[in-house]
């Protein structure tokens, strides 16, 4: 062992407590802190060292603890958490909000014709697509069937739902128009995700004890974990999708908007964007990165394979994935 730091420093967990809200709200704001796209391939290798060199027991001479966090959370918003792989770029947390700003700006300032509805819910679902893979629960691997399952399911259902609700609001005030988008994604959120992390419901995730031993696989954990990942995400759009349509509607009305209808889709963008840096972590935060579960919860057969290996364990962790 080389340098001063300690090695008792835990930093397969996050630095503040997950047990409560504002501990993982302040690890989401790291986690999800859109200057880490920008980091070059060179910064990513060397946090990866660090941290993996820092379980190993071999400490980088001069590091600091700050120092020792920070590769941490370079690490953790690049690599996936159970493969150890280097994430897609545009599938990383640290990409959404100048992902979403982007594509959520566009499809609530292009919405009043079929062919822009249809566009912008193709290109969400795109994206959520890679997200959604990029972010899954478990080390198993996707078949390129069931990829593309997931893709077609959640855009024809987007798209469906768009279509269908852009229909009823003809006769509604405009502003509800403005709606929706917010409606068609919340639907694709229930589709892709439990279609793109299908395999984690027919296989089960990997579930550990409290010191992090892999114990088996669930698939009553994979089932709460996409559920919290549901709820997260229709959570997330609320404030991106709900606010901008309204002040929005109140701005078209003004001279200004209406001499230079070109601001229409920046400053739609940036108000989402605006809200996005803050619902994106946190509505993560709203449930632990490492979830639990009681062994009475779990499916029959893993109960008892527990109570033969392992009588002591009352709850099992697992990552739900984001």
């Amino acid at each position: 062992m080389s340098g001063d730091l300690p090695l008792n420093i835990n930093i397969k967990e996050p630095r503040w407590d997950q047990g409560t809200f504002m501990g993982r709200a302040q690890h989401f704001f790291m986690v999800t802190d859109p200057r880490n796209v920008l980091l070059s391939s060179e910064v990513l290798e060397d946090a990866r060292v660090t941290v993996e060199d820092y379980r190993l027991g071999v400490v980088k001479p001069g590091l600091t603890e700050d120092q020792l966090w920070r590769a941490k959370y370079i690490y953790d918003s690049a690599f996936h958490p159970d493969t150890g792989e280097k994430m897609l770029l545009v599938g990383r947390m640290s990409a959404q909000v100048p992902m979403n700003m982007t594509i959520t700006g566009c499809m609530l300032t292009f919405y009043r014709t079929t062919p822009a509805v249809v566009f912008w819910q193709w290109v969400n679902q795109s994206f959520n697509a890679i997200v959604n893979y990029t972010n899954r629960s478990g080390d198993a691997p996707l078949t390129m069937n069931q990829l593309g399952a997931a893709y077609v399911s959640a855009t024809t259902g987007a798209v469906i739902t768009a279509l269908g609700l852009k229909s009823l609001t003809k006769h509604l005030p405009a502003i509800m128009g403005r709606f929706v988008p917010f409606a068609a994604v919340a639907a694709a959120n229930c589709i892709n995700i439990p279609f793109m992390r299908q395999r984690e419901l027919k296989c089960g995730i990997p579930v550990t004890d409290a010191e992090g031993k892999r114990i088996g696989e669930s698939t009553k954990a994979a089932q709460q974990a996409i559920v919290q990942v549901v709820v997260s995400r229709i959570g997330m759009a609320v404030p991106a999708m709900a606010i901008p349509p309204v002040i929005m509607n109140a701005l078209e009305k003004k001279a200004f908007m209406k001499r230079f209808p070109v601001l229409n889709a920046p400053v739609q963008v940036g108000l989402v964007g605006f809200c996005l840096v803050f619902a994106t972590p946190l509505c993560c935060a709203l449930f632990p990165q490492k979830s639990s579960m009681k062994v009475s919860s779990l499916e029959p057969e893993l109960q008892e394979s527990l109570r033969q290996s392992n009588p002591h364990i009352t709850t099992v962790y697992f990552n739900k994935g984001l």
